[in-house]
Formats: structure tokens, sequence, C-alpha cells
């Protein structure tokens, strides 16, 4: 492991006591009361009135406008988010707590990344295709008559069928017709052949890295307001609509425009 230290920033809507073991900068959003070292995003350029519907993306927006222009180009920044933390490697995850959390986070960059010349590092995939066949009969039913044969054969289990189970029928096609010409039909063939993306709408870069991704990523994610609003997006389907298109936007983009590695990464569960 290199001497290079990465930037973290761990989103949160709640604060929790381990936090203050781990050396990284905590953001704050949602209506939570923070202590005072936590940094907020209802100021300076922000879009903070939207985090119901943004949700860590309040604070990656703040962060880009406000905070990205300090970093040199030759530094690496992180995010994460309050029960999901980069990993020094690949560990048992029983084995990892919050008592221990401390000594196996990723602190500094890898050698792998330096030997590598890699530029990005986004989590590891999850696979979409192992959900029962129950559940696409309940959730996916306009998907399964429109193509029978996603119901035997899991290879067509793809993220826009996944999508549109789980978030809305439809809204991730009507959003990839809003993306720029240069990536939009690649992005509609990777929505409907893929079965795995990487989750959790977190990466660790450099810094132009992350310039480009957020100027992209937002500039899409506006133009989706025009068509899907804020007023009927409600509960966990659609509520953080905005959060759950940057997700799959995310596992598109780094790996088109950046030399990424796959990392790992720990879920802490039952945080107090």
């Amino acid at each position: 492991m290199s001497l290079e230290k990465i930037n973290f920033y761990c989103v949160t809507n709640k604060e929790y006591s381990f936090f203050k073991y781990l050396p990284y900068n905590f953001a704050g959003v949602g209506k939570e009361n923070f202590s005072k070292n936590f940094i907020l995003s209802n100021n300076l350029d922000n879009i903070f009135y939207k985090e119901k519907y943004y949700s860590e993306l309040t604070f990656h927006y703040w962060f880009w406008k406000n905070m990205l222009h300090n970093f040199s180009d030759d530094s690496w920044i992180g995010f994460c988010q309050k029960r999901r933390f980069w990993l020094k490697k690949e560990l048992n995850e029983l084995s990892i707590n919050q008592s221990n959390l401390k000594d196996n986070v990723l602190l500094n960059v890898p050698d792998q990344w330096i030997l590598g010349s890699y530029d990005a590092a986004i989590c590891q995939p999850i696979f979409l295709d192992s959900f029962s066949n129950t559940k696409l009969i309940k959730k996916g039913f306009r998907s399964l008559v429109k193509n029978p044969s996603i119901f035997f054969n899991k290879k067509k289990r793809t993220i826009k069928l996944h999508f549109d189970m789980h978030h809305g029928y439809g809204n991730l096609e009507k959003a990839t017709d809003l993306l720029e010409i240069q990536d939009r039909e690649e992005f509609r063939k990777f929505i409907n052949t893929s079965n795995k993306f990487h989750p959790n709408i977190m990466f660790i870069s450099r810094p132009r890295i992350a310039n480009e991704w957020f100027e992209k990523l937002f500039s899409w994610l506006f133009r989706c307001e025009k068509i899907f609003g804020f007023d009927n997006l409600s509960g966990y389907k659609t509520q953080r609509l905005y959060a759950y298109l940057a997700e799959r936007y995310l596992s598109f983009w780094f790996t088109k425009y950046t030399k990424f590695i796959e990392w790992p990464i720990i879920t802490i569960n039952n945080l107090d």
C-alpha cells in the first residue's frame, strides 16, 4: 500500500458514534442536526431542496460546485455512504463490524492502482439474475407479458427489467432518451443487455475524472426533471428516482470513459 492518501467523503443522513474512529470527512444530508465537524450542503451553490429525491447526490453536487476545484490533478478523492465503506482488500464480511472497521477501511492508494495506471475505482458489481420467478411475476408482470422468455432465460433479466420492476415501468427508457447523443444508444444497449451494474453511487478517482462525471451526470438529471419532476415521486419505488438513475449511469460511464478497477466494499448493518 502506498503512502498516497485518498481524500474520502462519507455521506450520511444520520450521525453515528463509530464515525469518530474513521479518518474520513463526513457530510450530512437530510433533516438531522449534525455536529459542527460535518460538512453541510445547504449553503453556497447547492441543490439541498432536492435532497428528498437526490439523496447523497445532494452533497456530490455541492462538492463539485464548491470544493472540487481545491484539489490538484495528482490527488485522489473518494465517496462512500453511511453504511458502506471501501476496504483495503477483499475480506469476509462476517469478520468486520463497527469496532474493527477502522482497521480495515481503505485509506491510501493501493500499489496495484499505481502499477496499473488506473484513474478510477468503482464497486464490485451486483448481479440481477438471481431473483425468483415469483418476484418476477409480482413486480415484472408488464415486462413478462411483453417478453415471456425472460421467465425462462435469466440472461434476459437485465438492468432495464430490474429498473422497470422496482423504480417505475418505462422510467429508465424515458431517461435514456435524454442522454447526450454520444452515450444514448450505447447506454440503451447496456441497460437492455447487461445483467449487472456497479451499485451505490460510490467511486474513487482523480479530480479531473470526478469533474467530468459530475458535469455529465447532473446535466442529464436536470433534463430528466423536466419529464419526471418531483410531485409524483414517492415511496421506495420512485422518491429517490434521480439517485437510482445515477447509479445505473455511473456503471456505464466509468466503464466507458475511465481506466477503472473494481474494488471491494463492506456494508455495515445494525448501525448504532
